[in-house]
């Protein structure tokens, strides 16, 4: 090491698992100065941000705005200035532009200066991720000096494969410091630990790894940082689904590093992580964007709800507006229940009965409709009724619109479009009917920290005992429509987030004639689901980011048996250099 730089046997870095702001460039270089001012207070040496913090992820087409990357860009520089004072340096993620070409960056700040740029090599291309389509891969990296101290900063994807952290590695790199920008799903955080313990141990160096935290349009960021010293071992575990600045102390030992052990939180799994998910993509959403509450539908059901207890939890009850819209098909129980939840809740609630808006509707249509028995269509005037007044209620007062269809309905199309489907944002867009009574059952004994709803049952029993029904007709369930949502929703999963085979479907014990119906409502809904509003995602596959399908689309799974290729018709060659010909 030269004299600037003399070897450290010490090293204090916080990991700030705080939230930024998409594109508030300035709120998020003004977050970074609170948390080295905290960090300075903690004699830090380092500060570490979440991937492409200053910029907030993912900014998706955002990001290749000439004024976007020139604002971020600028506030790096004034961030690097202020490193001049001599306390704490600044890892921070940006988009940067070089040569023509845009990179998913990590900057390291000291000393005054813009001391060194990493760039990430692997961009992801799969489900709710297409970096490829607005940067471009970085070289392979090697470590960077600081104070004494040789940094790995593969950035996020880079650890998924072998081959750049292996090079960081073998260009001397002593400690693994991993931005990332990991959103959420069921079972995520496991994938997450075991890909970092293949890491450490092909490299035999220690990893800290650092999410983001927070929710950005359909996704949520659960942070849940961590760090594994060089034997694999946990060192220390950050909260899921909440902000925190944590110094962690390392200490060269030997020839490497050890991070001395600290506080490991233990993360809600399942059904308490997928509840909490949803509170917190719901108040990110209503927050980031301005809102100041919101107004939903109560209809005495299950779903609408599970939403008011989320809103409730993710923003206080004080601002959350439930409105009960009754109709002639209305149940004296719905009723009841509605009000019994509202209250429970302690949020604002009203009856608008819309039997006039209704017959005003049905009056003006008679003439176009004459001859033609009453169906669906009358059916569905009610639902849509129902959103126009919802609309017109958050057109007034600015609230956002929560609307409260679940993934089993989204699926099949069990929904009105213009009516039931209106609204800003679904919480519970990526739960299946079956999972919105288990949260539901769980809320009334059980409640996420940070939740600011009240504690308690605040679901009736009555609302989660009673068969679903949407109530446009006189003595309706869904299961008049739909097979039961037990069935429905394990068809759905193999379709939907697993793609089988109906062949593989039929096996499981499902009839054939179910399944098919099942797969063509799934088909023809698509363009229903192209127009609902954005929600949280807890699955491996939502509809929106995640899975992708033509609207015009005639394909149908036969349900014979698997296709085999004909060995006698099949190309010679596929892959590889050119082609062979013999005389």
């Amino acid at each position: 090491m030269s004299s600037k730089d003399p070897r450290k046997d010490q090293l204090v870095i916080v990991l700030a698992q705080i939230g930024s702001v998409l594109g508030d460039i300035t709120a998020n270089a003004q977050k970074i100065r609170h948390a080295r001012h905290q960090a300075a207070a903690q004699s830090a040496d380092l500060v570490m941000f979440s991937e492409l913090f200053l910029a907030g992820y993912p900014p998706e087409d955002l990001v290749l705005k000439p004024a976007f990357q020139d604002a971020c860009r600028a506030a790096l520089e004034d961030l690097a200035r202020e490193t001049a004072d001599g306390g704490p340096a600044l890892l921070v993620g940006l988009p940067w532009s070089e040569e023509g070409k845009l990179y998913n960056a990590y900057a390291l700040l000291d000393r005054g200066r813009i001391e060194t740029v990493r760039f990430k090599v692997d961009l992801p291309n799969y489900g709710v991720f297409d970096e490829k389509r607005v940067f471009s891969p970085g070289p392979l990296p090697g470590p960077v000096a600081f104070r004494g101290v040789r940094l790995g900063l593969p950035i996020c994807e880079d650890i998924w494969g072998e081959e750049i952290v292996e090079c960081l590695a073998e260009t001397g790199a002593e400690i693994l410091l991993v931005p990332n920008g990991s959103p959420y799903w069921r079972g995520k955080g496991d994938e997450r630990l075991n890909i970092a313990v293949a890491r450490v141990t092909e490299s035999g160096l220690p990893l800290a790894y650092l999410n983001q935290i927070g929710g950005q349009d359909e996704l949520v960021f659960d942070g849940a940082s961590f760090v594994l010293n060089a034997n694999s071992s946990l060192a220390l575990q950050l909260p899921s689904f909440a902000e925190s600045l944590v110094p962690t102390l390392w200490q060269r030992q030997g020839q490497g590093w050890v991070c001395l052990e600290g506080h490991k939180s233990v993360a809600p799994e399942a059904d308490e992580a997928d509840y909490t998910a949803c509170m917190l993509g719901l108040r990110d959403y209503v927050e980031k964007n301005g809102f100041p509450g919101v107004v939903m539908g109560m209809s005495g059901g299950i779903d609408s709800a599970l939403c008011a207890a989320l809103a409730a939890d993710a923003l206080g009850p004080d601002k959350v507006h439930c409105v009960m819209l009754p109709y002639r098909y209305t149940s004296h129980d719905s009723l009841k229940d509605a009000q019994d939840c509202a209250t429970a809740l302690g949020v604002r609630y009203e009856s608008v009965p819309i039997e006039s808006a209704v017959k005003g509707l049905e009056e003006t249509l008679a003439p176009l409709f004459a001859g033609r028995s009453r169906d669906l269509t009358e059916e569905n005037l009610q639902s849509r009724v129902r959103g126009t007044i919802l609309m017109s209620i958050s057109n007034k007062f600015g609230s956002m619109l929560v609307t409260t269809g679940n993934k089993s309905e989204m699926s099949v199309g069990y929904a009105t479009i213009y009516g039931d489907m209106n609204g800003g944002f679904n919480p519970i867009k990526d739960l299946y009917k079956m999972q919105v009574f288990r949260l539901a059952s769980l809320r009334n004994r059980w409640k996420p920290e940070g939740a600011k709803g009240p504690d308690g049952e605040v679901i009736t029993p009555s609302i989660l005992h009673k068969p679903p029904s949407a109530e446009l007709r006189d003595n309706q369930t869904d299961q008049d429509s739909l097979p039961p949502y037990d069935v429905l929703d394990d068809i759905l999963t193999c379709l939907v987030e697993q793609d089988l085979p109906i062949a593989e479907i039929l096996a499981r014990g499902h009839e054939e004639a179910t399944v098919k119906k099942v797969e063509r409502l799934l088909y023809l809904a698509e363009y229903k689901r192209r127009q609902a509003a954005p929600g949280v995602k807890v699955t491996r596959k939502n509809f929106g980011r995640d899975r992708r399908y033509p609207i015009v689309n005639r394909f149908r799974d036969s349900g014979g048996p698997a296709f085999v290729p004909d060995p006698d018709i099949a190309p010679r060659r596929i892959l590889g250099g050119a082609e062979r010909f013999e005389e």
